[in-house]
């Protein structure tokens, strides 16, 4: 460890000194020495460790160590082990000698006064603090790697206020402290010393911003909490009570990482010696905080929570889809929560609105809802009705005049953990749309895609989206899990898969089988109909390289083969230049562990059985899968979306922790 501060000796009188445990200090043996000294010897009283650094190439050890040559590269370095009991109960002494066997010309004594100063928090992230003089200054990943975790503090834990506790510069409830990371300041030593020394916590005013501390002196109660550090307080002079050892502080995060912040934010104490005319420190203790990444969670993960809204429409109301879908949760064990319409404003698209996400820290985890910035009729919903106490909030505006299609949740996804080429991502990638590489076309608004890469443990994919009217991927792809050592397949909606399907149908005999039979408000179209018509074929091909294109990206990404790719038989139509899903589309449905909410897609009825549906349950269930086929034609698919357009899940976390990643 390199010195920290060096003391000048005096031959005329006594040198005072404060020395912090474990630090060590440089003490000058050449600048005051009396005349004709050629060599010195230096000792200490019990309780200080003196060592001579010295190059041993160009200087030889003496005998006993007692007569060091003071005109070499020789170096004393001293520290101390305990804080002291009193003032100046530690002594070193250094003699000065002129010929080898003559006695000392004089002698320099320097008292010293053992203070223990340390800033600690979570190095070793095992939810306890522990003491340490290393490593504080530096944050790495990876399981052996060390340093705290700093969690935005974005729930609601007291009525009080409507908005998340990290806009409330005050503690409102005392459950806020449990989403703190804990800081302790360790001042032990002789309480005079602090009479003539001060302690001040510091912290960079680029992290001012991003951080709050908070310290608690004389009880605890609300009132006894009070901010010391944090937007325009920089630094604070602790306010050390007689015989303190210990004062504890509890720290919040206000940032989440972005494009202009890193997620790493320090804070430092210093001990400065206030009597000479300037301030000057004597010693400076520095820990370094990563801020808590926000993490989705995959279809893989189980099911905790199913919402949907209630809504009408022209047709009427959804009551028959809610109950589809309430038979379904209780099926796989999940909560149903049902958004009604005067808090969703007729809003049907919930997964469009938000994402369910989560934090976590050795100490403490919470699910947060990130908010999209589309602002339509459920635009409250995230803030008024989910945030709440262990349930934080975020979103991101964007700097434009609106939001896209592409701005929506729909076109937000993440993989299940996978491997590519070697390098795990055990967290899985995100997944997001946009246009054609150079296209120029439709884009996710800067501020969120920069916001999604920053957190770094989910790193995001870009697929091309944007050849769809909405312009979603939930629209060519899902994820379910399977009980294979794999532990999930990519579904991928296939117009080639489709036609193969109506081929081998009607070379069967089965030509005038219809789709959409049964339904009042579509016309029926058979399967011959279908494979005559030039302009849906067409449309189709045009799909096919369109999600052709994507299946490569997703391949190589991450780290895919063929047979975890299964091909999921759908249509399109072009409107314009965009395609829309020509029925029902299949991998737009919700996932709930083993268990599929998917759209009915009314295929032609063969035997007695929609041959749409039979084909899915043969590629599904052999994976262990239960395929439940709900109707939401006239409440979803009509209005451009499905049944994972109007839901949304969150999901447990993951049990893998996201610092033991490498990035």
């Amino acid at each position: 460890m390199a010195p920290q501060r060096a003391v000048q000796l005096s031959l005329e009188k006594p040198t005072y000194a404060v020395c912090v445990v474990g630090v060590e200090t440089h003490v000058d043996v050449h600048r005051d020495v009396p005349e004709g000294a050629k060599t010195f010897g230096v000792s200490g009283s019990p309780g200080v460790e003196v060592f001579v650094a010295y190059d041993p190439t160009q200087v030889t050890e003496p005998a006993g160590k007692t007569h060091w040559p003071l005109d070499a590269s020789v170096d004393v370095v001293l520290s101390v082990g305990t804080a002291s009991k009193d003032l100046h109960d530690l002594k070193v002494k250094v003699s000065y000698f002129g010929q080898p066997e003559a006695g000392a010309l004089a002698h320099s004594v320097l008292y010293l006064t053992g203070v223990d100063v340390s800033l600690d928090v979570d190095l070793g992230r095992t939810g306890k603090m522990k003491r340490s003089r290393r490593n504080k200054r530096t944050w790495h990943w990876g399981p052996e790697g060390h340093g705290a975790v700093l969690l935005v503090n974005c729930d609601r834990d007291s009525d009080r206020s409507r908005d998340p506790d990290l806009d409330d510069g005050q503690l409102t409830s005392l459950a806020d402290l449990k989403d703190m990371s804990p800081m302790v300041l360790s001042c032990e030593g002789p309480d005079s010393v602090f009479d003539s020394h001060r302690l001040v916590l510091n912290v960079p005013s680029s992290d001012a911003k991003r951080l709050r501390v908070f310290c608690a002196r004389g009880g605890v109660s609300l009132s006894d909490y009070r901010q010391v550090l944090g937007p325009r307080l920089l630094s604070y002079e602790v306010e050390r009570q007689p015989g303190e050892r210990e004062v504890r502080f509890h720290v919040e995060g206000l940032a989440f990482p972005d494009a202009d912040f890193a997620g790493v934010v320090s804070l430092s104490v210093s001990l400065l010696d206030t009597r000479p005319l300037a301030e000057v420190p004597v010693f400076t203790d520095t820990v370094t905080f990563r801020v808590a990444p926000w993490i989705m969670t995959p279809n893989t993960q189980p099911p905790l929570e199913l919402y949907v809204c209630s809504v009408v429409d022209p047709h009427g109301s959804n009551e028959k889809f809610l109950a589809d879908l309430a038979s379904l949760a209780s099926k796989a064990d999940c909560r149903l929560v049902v958004c009604p319409r005067a808090e969703n404003r007729n809003d049907r698209w919930i997964q469009d609105e938000m994402e369910f996400g989560y934090v976590e820290a050795p100490h403490k985890s919470f699910p947060v809802v990130f908010d999209s910035p589309r602002n339509r009729g459920l635009r409250d919903f995230p803030l008024k009705r989910i945030l709440g106490p262990d349930f934080g909030y975020v979103t991101r505006e964007t700097l434009t005049s609106g939001a896209s299609s592409l701005d929506s949740f729909g076109n937000l996804d993440v993989s299940p953990p996978v491997t590519v080429g070697g390098k795990n991502y055990p967290l899985g990638r995100i997944l997001i749309g946009g246009s054609f590489p150079r296209s120029g076309g439709r884009q996710m608004a800067q501020a969120l895609r920069s916001f999604l890469q920053a957190q770094r443990v989910q790193p995001p994919v870009e697929l091309y989206s944007s050849w769809l009217s909405v312009g979603h991927v939930d629209e060519f792809l899902s994820f379910v899990p399977t009980s294979d050592p794999k532990g999930f397949r990519l579904l991928l909606a296939s117009p080639s898969a489709c036609l193969q399907l109506f081929h081998k149908k009607r070379e069967e005999g089965h030509g005038e089988a219809a789709q959409f039979e049964g339904l009042k408000h579509k016309a029926n179209r058979s399967i011959n109909e279908m494979l005559a018509d030039k302009r849906l074929r067409s449309d189709n091909l045009h799909a096919q390289k369109c999600i052709d294109w994507n299946r490569e990206v997703l391949k190589r990404e991450l780290g895919l083969a063929e047979s975890d790719i299964v091909d999921i038989p759908q249509l399109f139509t072009l409107k314009g230049s965009y395609a829309e899903a020509f029925f029902p589309d299949m991998v737009n449905m919700v996932v709930l562990g083993k268990h599929l909410g998917i759209p009915k897609p009314y295929g032609p009825i063969i035997d007695g059985r929609c041959c749409l549906e039979e084909k899915v349950r043969a590629l599904l269930e052999p994976l262990g899968l239960h395929c439940v086929f709900i109707d939401d034609f006239l409440s979803y698919h009509e209005l451009l979306g499905e049944i994972h357009c109007g839901t949304n899940v969150r999901r447990k976390p993951f049990a893998f922790k996201w610092w033991h990643m490498e990035p």
